[in-house]
């Protein structure tokens, strides 16, 4: 049986988990979950908030489900997010923003992805203090990651019908750091005379999607923009907790929820599961369990889309429990 590491998180992480793999299974998707703790938890027991067994399981195991992991803001240790990209290598990050019908929002015919580049950037994290009072932040961008994703984007848009890559830099300002990826961009571009490849500004880029994010279709940046622009582009489709996610690498996956750890509801049985859901969607895919996948996927339409079952985030009353008895009994109709 085929083996997942599983990484519940903390906060709601480890309800939105449990009800997750719970789907994954009734869809099919038989296989054995290896737990592992991460973050304060793991930091209290053994000193590291990212245990080396945890990466030793992913590296075997090649995919994880992973639920959210609070960061601490301005203290503490690195993000788990970023040290398990950086350490696994996992280059790509993949975030469809699609619009949702029913799910109320300013635009009904969104439909982009954002790729991020995962591995360096500013929001590497590479900082320090100059001297008391002045810190410095260094933005590290290479040849080889910028082509890679490039690379990723574009074979990508050609196997699932994607006609256009809008690359996303500040080119104009950091001529050479935005402007390498920029470069980078343009010259794997020529590979793929079938796909359309053009570029703006960062900022323009903002306001193009909240006036009209339906004229685009890829969105291609590095790291710190793609963190900032995913968000803006779930905010379009319903918001966080509908968004899913993938971390790709060449020998690894990390498929997650984006949104937060939500400390201030775990325990109440209200956290909604559907984002972490629509990961494993992915997840099954990328594993090539194709039915599994399709069943999941229809099972979630079918509850969000035409039963209206939603939890109070979203603007409905069901409990975690609830919108997950909801989609297993979809799942066992199929």
């Amino acid at each position: 049986m085929q083996k997942i590491t599983l990484i519940p998180g903390d906060g709601i992480g480890p309800e939105v988990a449990g009800a997750t793999v719970r789907v994954v299974e009734a869809a099919g998707g038989a296989f054995e979950w290896e737990s592992f703790v991460v973050g304060a938890e793991a930091f209290k027991e053994s000193g590291d908030p990212l245990p080396d067994a945890v990466l030793e399981s992913i590296q075997r195991n090649k995919v994880c489900l992973k639920g959210p992991v609070t960061t601490q803001v301005g203290k503490g240790f690195r993000s788990i997010n970023v040290q398990l990209r950086q350490e696994l290598e996992l280059y790509a990050n993949l975030r469809p923003a699609k619009t949702i019908p029913g799910l109320e929002g300013r635009f009904d015919n969104v439909d982009l992805v954002v790729v991020r580049e995962n591995t360096e950037g500013l929001y590497s994290g590479i900082e320090h203090q100059v001297i008391p009072g002045v810190v410095e932040s260094l933005k590290i961008i290479t040849e080889k990651a910028s082509t890679r994703v490039s690379k990723f984007a574009f074979e990508y848009a050609r196997a699932n019908g994607r006609k256009r890559i809008t690359a996303v830099h500040k080119a104009n300002i950091m001529k050479l750091s935005d402007g390498l990826f920029l470069d980078c961009f343009r010259k794997v571009s020529e590979d793929y005379p079938d796909i359309e490849a053009d570029d703006r500004i960062i900022d323009n880029m903002c306001m193009q999607l909240v006036m009209r994010p339906e004229t685009y279709d890829m969105l291609l940046m590095e790291n710190l923009y793609g963190d900032i622009v995913s968000d803006l582009c779930s905010g379009l489709v319903g918001g966080l907790g509908v968004a899913p996610s993938a971390n790709l690498g060449f020998d690894a996956a990390v498929f997650e929820a984006v949104h937060g750890s939500a400390p201030d509801i775990a325990g109440q049985g209200v956290a909604n599961p559907l984002a972490l859901m629509r990961s494993a969607v992915m997840m099954l895919r990328h594993l090539e369990r194709v039915e599994a996948s399709e069943r999941l996927a229809g099972a979630l339409r079918q509850v969000v889309v035409e039963d209206r079952l939603w939890t109070r985030d979203l603007g409905g009353k069901a409990s975690t429990h609830q919108f997950t008895d909801a989609v297993v009994r979809e799942i066992e109709k199929r």
